[in-house]
């Protein structure tokens, strides 16, 4: 099974990625895929914060930043991954720190084309994206094309993913699919 969980900040969809993998598992290998690049301490707090949520749960963490293929190199596709976030993922390609944030414009369709690919490998994934795309404000080009290539993520995977939920305030909504493991 393969499952794209999309919701604003604090919405609880990375609480029930978690939920949804480990019952997914069965007592089976369980991997979290973290794709954050702590760039101070806010980010540091989330990641201790998604750190703890996850103890006791079994989860193995492998880190993956960019390229999400790699991580199947020490781990078995016959697990279950939760790959957390799609939005860390494209913002450390989009903007790679070794070459000073500069954006890199094939990275999104890279991104794309490599997490279809990852769905297609593995057994079952969970993958939580972040929706940012009611907001009214006007941003910079670069934040807006950042917003446009996760929009395009975003439409790409839950295409191909079994099931596809957005979780607001805590309540879902599914588009696709459906829970029954």
């Amino acid at each position: 099974m393969t499952c794209f969980i999309s919701g604003g900040a604090k919405s609880g969809k990375s609480a029930l990625a978690q939920d949804l993998a480990v019952a997914l598992a069965k007592g089976g290998r369980r991997y979290y895929v973290a794709t954050m690049i702590s760039t101070g301490s806010e980010d540091d707090d989330r990641i201790r914060r998604h750190i703890a949520q996850r103890d006791g749960m079994g989860f193995e963490t492998v880190e993956c930043f960019r390229t999400i293929m790699d991580c199947l190199k020490n781990a078995d596709k016959e697990g279950v991954f939760l790959v957390d976030s799609i939005t860390a993922l494209l913002q450390n390609s989009l903007f790679p720190v070794e070459k000073n944030y500069e954006m890199d414009l094939s990275a999104a369709t890279c991104c794309a084309d490599e997490l279809i690919q990852f769905a297609r490998t593995v057994r079952h994934a969970v993958f939580v994206s972040d929706y940012i795309y009611s907001d009214a404000a006007r941003y910079s080009g670069s934040t807006e094309l950042y917003r446009k290539c996760l929009a395009e993520i975003d439409r790409r995977l839950a295409a191909v993913c079994d099931t596809v939920i957005e979780v607001s305030a805590g309540q879902l909504v599914i588009y696709k699919g459906d829970l029954r493991i």
